[in-house]
């Protein structure tokens, strides 16, 4: 039994984390950021919400590049191969659930 209170959770580094579940090879953790990450593929599928702050989240489309701002309450979900990289507006809280072991 875990009680989260994801507002209240930051790190001591950018996108430090807390490990919520680890399911059937599955991991969900919350990651607290103020600054942006590197563009990666996942090994797996990606669900990524914004829990807290707004998020610039950049990926490669058939070789074009894209945008979108995610607001608290939104998810971006990434597909095998899509490549990506999440530009927090400020401080972020994010909850990441990806195959275990993933970038």
């Amino acid at each position: 039994m875990k009680i989260i209170r994801s507002r209240e959770f930051t790190a001591s580094r950018p996108w430090g984390a807390i490990d919520i579940a680890s399911m059937n090879g599955i991991t969900t953790r919350l990651h607290w950021t103020d600054e942006p990450y590197e563009w990666h593929v996942n090994e797996g599928q990606e669900v990524f919400a914004v829990l807290d702050g707004c998020v610039e989240m950049r990926y490669r489309e058939n070789g074009t590049e894209r945008t979108t701002v995610l607001e608290t309450g939104d998810i971006f979900y990434a597909s095998v191969g899509t490549e990506h990289v999440a530009h927090p507006i400020g401080p972020a809280r994010i909850l990441v659930v990806e195959t275990a072991g993933s970038v």
